[in-house]
């Protein structure tokens, strides 16, 4: 299955637009806010709660920067006059950090200017390595200056991501996202084997909790969705110290069950012009989704 997946992943560019459209349509909105503004809509009549995501990352030039955070400005001022209950992920290279770490800045000090007016909250997205020490930099520059507005994703497969939590994520109170990892990384910086990744995803999360960190339990793996209700119910935690995170369109069984044990969960809500790239480029880094966008595809059909 490994070769096929890689076969898929590595043409999926040369493949029809519509074909790739086929298969991403589940996990993507559309191109529109609005499109994302419908799909919120349906999925808080089931109980979920919304982080919304303009897709593009690798930005290559100051002007379209620019253009995202503006774009950004207008889902922040949607998602208050809609009365949605949602809030942003934005990722670094969106923002400039590739061409100007200051460029980086500026524009995400623009957004957090309107989350802050509007008393939402803003998450700084992960991305692969060569970007985390600069994105924690970057996070904890804009925490200081609005403080209870922005949050921050950390990674369970990297080696360094336990060492990250307990010197400087804990200490700071840090609001987090605590996910796997999708980007592929070399083994002497990443945890490669499923359970060993596991196994470091609940010995980082059972850190924070302890701690006191609010956590955004970002994962679709049944087998940590059960580990960390037993850390859960460990430490007696009350449902507003922590959330469930899901991305759109993956495995909206284990979704309901969640949210009908009581738990909050807030669901990934992706929209953009720029999906065929998101679509590809995230098969590219992770071939092991094309089996499960296979076996996605037969149960739907």
């Amino acid at each position: 299955m490994s070769v096929f997946n890689n076969l898929v992943a590595n043409t999926l560019p040369c493949f029809p637009k519509k074909l790739v459209g086929h298969l991403s349509r589940h996990y993507i909105s559309g191109e529109q806010l609005d499109d994302a503004v419908r799909v919120g809509r349906e999925l808080m009549a089931e109980g979920c709660c919304l982080t919304l995501d303009v897709l593009g990352e690798h930005v290559q030039r100051p002007e379209e920067t620019h253009a995202y955070a503006k774009l950004y400005l207008q889902v922040v001022e949607r998602i208050a006059r809609d009365g949605l209950d949602a809030n942003v992920s934005v990722k670094p290279t969106q923002m400039g950090l590739v061409l100007d770490p200051a460029l980086c800045r500026a524009n995400y000090r623009a957004i957090l200017e309107q989350v802050d007016r509007q008393g939402n909250f803003l998450r700084i997205d992960m991305e692969d390595t060569p970007f985390t020490d600069a994105t924690l930099d970057l996070h904890d520059e804009l925490r200081a200056q609005y403080p209870g507005r922005v949050g921050v994703v950390i990674q369970a497969y990297l080696r360094r991501t336990l060492s990250d939590i307990e010197q400087r994520l804990i200490p700071a109170g840090t609001h987090l996202r605590l996910c796997k990892g999708i980007y592929k990384e070399p083994v002497e910086l990443a945890y490669h084997g499923y359970q060993e990744i596991r196994d470091n995803y609940l010995r980082c999360l059972e850190a924070l909790l302890g701690a006191g960190n609010y956590v955004g339990i970002a994962t679709h793996d049944r087998l940590l969705v059960e580990g960390a209700l037993r850390i859960i119910k460990r430490l007696k935690l009350a449902p507003d110290r922590y959330e469930f995170q899901m991305l759109l369109g993956v495995l909206p069984g284990l979704r309901r069950e969640i949210i009908g044990q009581g738990h909050k969960l807030r669901v990934y809500v992706p929209f953009g012009e720029a999906w065929f790239a998101y679509s590809t480029r995230r098969l590219k880094e992770n071939p092991d989704l094309v089996t499960h966008f296979v076996k996605d595809f037969f149960r739907k059909h």
